[in-house]
């Protein structure tokens, strides 16, 4: 049997569950593990902890807020969830396009085609507080940096053809033929996001740049699959995410105080005790430099995981910065055990092994501003090199 306290072990699973994943329409993710008394809900590990260890995915297709249409409803009947499947599947395959070979045709990296959707879970929203469903209004402060980030993005697209056309990349914009004048300002805090400029590495999403977005992690198109590995005094998790984004983190289990104010980390400072059967993990000193629904160094996490059956994990985390929003806001998923057995080998995604794409965007950037100097060519500023997904149908489940 291998040493499951084995710190390469974390990273030994997870890529033929994501193909399984996505491969097939409205399927289900890599089959779960049976049902068996090693898997009961109450299991301990040989050091008498709950044991959540596993690999764990959820099979099932949830807003992470409650879409309008479904406004003061808190569960699908069983014939929506049918009716969202044949939407949803209707749309796998399909090919959308705008005027072909404008700009729009050919900017977006995905259409249609690419899109794979597991089948609507029972929830209309994976925020289960506040009951309406939504992330809590932000404070005015954040919505002013909010503000100000969209300006600064909105004047580096004025002259591309997606303001002319008033595309909805460019809400709450106008177009204006002459390249903003903020073309080189540095972006109004740490840029995170996709923008229309590549005068450097950072001017590129973290996607991009093969960074991952980190915690909380609730999933993602391109699926979401974590393994749990429990050792005496500490837990581990790898979360593989995105396209190689893949990325893990340790929780301590020994009772130490958070990490002093002054040190920030990526995915912040995990700190976990156990109240009865549920793992509880406090998680603080996140870096400036991640962002989540608008909150950085002050984001504050409290999750629980808690094994609800042979094969099922909850997890429920309450996220909260009173910089960001009015008030805490709470959500709830369902996990599924997947096949050990299935999934015995795993290749480790290395998405920054082989990001062609961004140092492409760099040298691509270049090109253009020699032959707008050389006169063969329109003034950078007048493409649209930020947005994406475009011509992707409208999902219902959104």
């Amino acid at each position: 049997m291998p040493d499951r306290s084995s710190g390469s072990m974390v990273t030994v699973t997870l890529a033929a569950a994501a193909v399984a994943a996505l491969s097939f329409p409205l399927a289900m993710a890599q089959a779960p593990a049976k049902s068996g008394a090693a898997q009961d809900s109450t299991v301990k590990t040989p050091w008498g902890e709950p044991d959540l260890q596993g690999i764990w995915t959820d099979e099932t297709d949830t807003p992470l807020q409650r879409p309008p249409k479904y406004a003061n409803q808190e569960f699908f009947t069983a014939a929506q969830r049918e009716e969202l499947d044949r939407e949803r599947s209707a749309l796998l395959r399909r090919d959308k396009r705008v005027e072909r070979g404008t700009e729009l045709d050919v900017a977006g990296a995905y259409n249609g085609l690419f899109q794979s959707y597991k089948h609507a879970g029972m929830r209309t929203s994976m925020i289960v507080a506040p009951p309406d469903g939504l992330v809590p209004a932000m404070t005015p402060e954040a919505q002013k940096i909010v503000a100000d980030d969209r300006q600064f993005r909105l004047a580096l697209l004025q002259a591309t053809e997606t303001c002319k056309s008033k595309s909805v990349a460019c809400s709450g914009g106008k177009y204006d033929p002459t390249p903003s004048p903020r073309l080189a300002e540095p972006p109004p805090r740490y840029n995170t996001a996709r923008m229309n400029r590549h005068d450097g590495p950072e001017d590129g999403a973290l996607a991009d740049r093969c960074l991952t977005g980190g915690l909380p992690e609730f999933g993602a198109p391109t699926g979401s699959f974590r393994r749990i590995v429990q050792t005496p005094g500490g837990i581990s998790i790898f979360y593989d995410v995105g396209q190689g984004q893949g990325w893990q983190r340790n929780i301590v289990m020994n009772g130490s105080p958070h990490l002093p104010s002054n040190i920030r980390q990526w995915y912040g400072d995990s700190r976990g005790h156990w109240e009865g059967n549920t793992l509880v993990v406090d998680v603080t000193n996140f870096s400036a430099k991640t962002d989540y629904q608008g909150s950085r160094e002050n984001l504050h996490l409290i999750e629980h995981w808690t094994r609800t059956g042979p094969t099922s994990l909850e997890y429920v985390a309450t996220i909260e910065d009173p910089t960001v929003w009015a008030r805490p806001w709470t959500v709830k998923q369902e996990f599924t055990r997947q096949s050990e057995e299935a999934n015995r080998l795993y290749t480790e995604p290395r998405c920054i092994e082989g990001n062609y794409g961004h140092p492409g965007l760099m040298r691509g950037a270049r090109a253009e501003e020699i032959a707008y100097k050389e006169g063969r060519g329109p003034h950078p500023a007048t493409k649209d090199n930020a947005t994406d997904f475009v011509g992707v149908e409208d999902d219902p489940l959104r």
